[in-house]
Order: structure tokens, then C-alpha cells, then sequence
């Protein structure tokens, strides 16, 4: 009885330091969640004098919320802290609450203020920014000559569909570099003037406006290269075709591979002669597509000659086989349905589902098909032979069902216990209500009732 009002007395204390460190946490949360509040607050009043009240719209009420919800947390302190005597649990849900509403303050405003982060730095670095924009607009116009040089090289080289993707690009550089140069002067004026939301979103006009104009003059100098790189590998991808035309000589000789044979010969010969404007980019593609053809007939032709090609006969004999699986076992569920289990059932399901998807395969009845393209034919086998074995599965999976469900006799009778003299005969009555319980009789009379 000692170790038991000892254990009892240790617990309690537990217990006690486990609510006096609630209690201490609850009072600290208070005190960063009231500070965070506060640094908020003066942090929201210069982002709405840098980016406007739009931009800080969610900021200010997130700051709104948490205030109101805060005045709930210091009254549950007050509550702790009054005349009125609490009890220990009091305390503690009063202590909970406490943690829970500032935890959620401060995350809170730590989500909205980080989404404010980046727009206040740009602010901040506003004059920083400006000035590098009339700088970078300055650098690309000084670009401008040598990317219409490049375009005039290029015309001379490559079709004019081919260029259609950069030959625009200079002009519609320069008219980007202007609308910079003035988005910026914008903006410049704009913050003087106080009025800081137009002049940051003059600002973000301008700083796009650069890097657009600063892609696009990339792009020309980039087009120059992968064109070059496109006729290197359209030259290697000819060479390589030529060798696989050579080797499809070996391969068996089916349509797929006569096909793409053709397609292959005609991409080749419609690559135009030296001298001509072309279009590596869309020669290289064709080129490659014709390619990967053939080498993907010859494949699949190989694959299939290394195989055996299953029998007309033995494929037909698989479905007739599935179909006469099919319809024993959906014969022997149907009869007995008020015995069979869902085991049995899913079977069957499944079988029909397989025998159907067979069809598909096939684009028409298996039952009513007189041919069957060899490139079916395995796994028409496959189908069949599954939903055969499925079938299969299910009518034993019925049988057990059955065997479980039915009735036992008593040795030596037709009756059940108790239904009379084990072998006797009792009248005509007795013998057939003995036969109802013992046979298969009641098993269709509760089926029509049930079902």
C-alpha cells in the first residue's frame, strides 16, 4: 500500500511540473506573439508606402486577424490569473489555447510577410534597379547591327520558313529596349512624385521588357549555332540510313518493313541538292522519324521470325475451349445462386470480362472469326487460354460452395436428424419434406424467393 500512495505522489508531481512548464511556455508565447505583432505592424506600414494598399492587401488582414485573436489569448491569461479559483485542468485548456492561438499568429504572419519579401527588396532597391535597366538597354542596342547582320548571313544559307522563328528578332528587340528606357524614366518620375504602387509596377514593365529584348537578340546567335549542329548530325543520320537500308535487305520481308523501307528512300530523296536554301531543323526531324522506323520494323520482324506463330487450329480450339468453359460455369452459378459465394462470382466476372476483351482484340467475334492475322494470334492464345482457366477456377470455387451449402443425410437414410427414423418411412409427407431439406429443391425455392 506504501509503493502504491508513492507511485501516486510521484505522479502527481509529474504532473505539476508538466502544467508549470505549460504555464511558462504559454506566457512567453504571449509575449513574441504581442512583439511579432507589433514589428508586423510597422513593417506592413512601409510596404504599403513602398508597394501601395493593393500589393499588401492579404498582409493587412492577416495583421487584423491575429490582433483579434490575440485579445482572446490575453484573456484567457487574465482568466488564470483572477480572484475566481481555477482547477488544475482549467489551467491547463486555458494554457493550451494560449500556445495554439499564438503558434498560429506567428505563422500566419510569416507566410504573408515572406510573400511581401521579394516585392519590398525590389522596392527598396528601386534606384539600384533603375539604373541598371537604362544600362543593360544601353548594351543591347549596341548588339542590335550584329544580330541583323546575322539574319542577312543566314538568309543566304537557310529557307525563309526556317528563319520565320528569328528573323523578326532585332526589330522586335529595339521597339522592346525603348518601352525599358521609358518604363524606367516611368518609374523614376513616379516614386519621386510618392506615388510608389505605379512606380514598381513601371518598374517590373521595365525590367521584363530588358530581358525579353536581351532573349530574343540571344536567340539569333543561338539559331546560327544549332543550325550548324542540325546539319552536322543530318549528314551523320543520312550516312547511318543508307547502312540501314543496306541492312534491311536481311530482314524478313514483311509488309511493315517493305513500308517503312519506302518511307525511309523517300525522305532520303527528298533532301534537296548542294546549294539550296534549307531547313536542317525539319529534314533532321523526318530523317530521324524515317529512321527509327524502319529500325523499329526490322525489330519487331526479327522478333516475331525467332518466335513460333501459334496455329489457326490451336487458337481456335483455345477459344472454343474458353467458350465452353464459360458457359458451364455460368450454367451450374446460375442454378445455384443462392448458394455461390462472391469468390466463384468474381471469377466467372472476370473470365467474361477477358473473353470480351478478346473480341476487341480480334475487331470482331472470336466465335465468327474464319481468320486470324498472325500478328494476334499469341496473344489471342494468351486471352483465351485465360479466361478459359478463370472460368474454370470459378466452377470449382462454385463446386465447394455447393458441397458446403448442401444439406448432410444421416447414414443409412434420406432424412435429417430428427426429421423422423434414420432409413424409415414415415408417409409420404415425411419422405418428401426429407427430401426438400436433403436435395436441391430448397436451394430453388429460397433462390426464387431470395433472388
Amino acid at each position: 500500500m506504501a509503493g502504491f500512495w508513492g507511485r501516486r505522489k510521484r505522479e502527481q508531481a509529474e504532473l505539476d511540473a508538466t502544467d508549470a512548464d505549460l504555464a511558462l511556455r504559454a506566457q512567453r508565447a504571449l509575449v513574441d506573439a504581442d512583439e511579432r505583432i507589433r514589428l508586423t505592424g510597422d513593417e506592413l506600414a512601409f510596404a504599403e508606402a513602398e508597394l501601395g494598399p493593393g500589393a499588401t492587401k492579404e498582409l493587412r488582414e492577416a495583421h487584423d486577424a491575429v490582433r483579434t485573436h490575440l485579445r482572446e489569448a490575453f484573456h484567457l491569461h487574465q482568466l488564470n490569473h483572477d480572484h475566481i479559483p481555477d482547477t488544475p485542468e482549467e489551467l491547463r485548456t486555458r494554457n493550451a489555447r494560449i500556445v495554439q492561438l499564438c503558434e498560429w499568429a506567428e505563422e500566419l504572419l510569416d507566410d504573408r510577410t515572406e510573400a511581401l519579401a521579394e516585392p519590398i527588396a525590389r522596392a527598396r532597391r528601386a534606384p539600384e534597379i533603375i539604373a541598371k535597366v537604362r544600362s543593360d538597354a544601353a548594351h543591347l542596342r549596341t548588339r542590335i547591327p550584329h544580330a541583323r547582320d546575322t539574319v542577312t548571313r543566314l538568309a543566304a544559307r537557310y529557307a525563309a520558313h526556317a528563319l520565320s522563328q528569328v528573323e523578326a528578332n532585332p526589330a522586335e528587340a529595339e521597339q522592346l529596349i525603348g518601352f525599358a528606357e521609358h518604363s524606367a524614366g516611368v518609374a523614376e518620375r513616379r516614386r519621386e512624385a510618392g506615388q510608389r504602387e505605379q512606380a514598381n509596377m513601371a518598374l517590373e514593365a521595365a525590367t521584363e521588357a530588358a530581358r525579353r529584348a536581351e532573349t530574343l537578340i540571344d536567340a539569333v546567335e543561338t539559331f546560327e549555332v544549332e543550325a550548324l549542329r542540325a546539319e552536322s548530325t543530318l549528314a551523320a543520320v543520312v550516312e547511318d540510313s543508307r547502312g540501314d537500308l543496306i541492312a534491311a535487305r536481311t530482314a524478313p520481308q514483311v509488309p511493315a518493313v517493305t513500308a517503312a523501307v519506302a518511307e525511309l528512300e523517300a525522305a532520303l530523296k527528298a533532301l534537296p541538292a548542294a546549294g539550296v536554301n534549307t531547313d536542317p531543323f525539319a529534314q533532321l526531324s523526318q530523317l530521324r522519324a524515317a529512321n527509327a522506323g524502319l529500325d523499329a520494323a526490322i525489330a519487331a520482324a526479327r522478333e516475331r521470325a525467332a518466335r513460333q506463330i501459334p496455329d489457326l487450329a490451336h487458337v481456335r480450339h483455345a477459344i472454343d475451349d474458353a467458350d465452353r468453359q464459360l458457359a458451364v460455369a455460368r450454367d451450374v452459378i446460375a442454378g445455384h445462386r443462392g448458394w455461390i459465394g462472391a469468390d466463384a462470382r468474381t471469377r466467372l466476372a472476370e473470365a467474361e470480362r477477358v473473353r470480351i476483351d478478346l473480341d476487341r482484340h480480334l475487331g470482331t467475334s472470336a466465335a465468327a472469326a474464319t481468320q486470324i492475322d498472325e500478328d494476334h494470334r499469341e496473344q489471342a492464345l494468351d486471352m483465351a487460354r485465360r479466361a478459359a482457366f478463370l472460368a474454370s477456377e470459378g466452377l470449382q470455387l462454385a463446386q465447394r460452395d455447393i458441397d458446403g451449402a448442401r444439406p448432410q443425410t444421416a447414414p443409412g437414410g434420406m432424412g435429417m436428424p430428427g426429421m423422423g427414423m434414420p432409413g424409415g418411412r414415415r408417409g409420404g409427407g415425411s419422405d418428401l419434406m426429407g427430401g426438400i431439406l436433403g436435395g436441391l429443391v430448397i436451394g430453388s425455392i429460397l433462390d426464387g424467393i431470395f433472388d
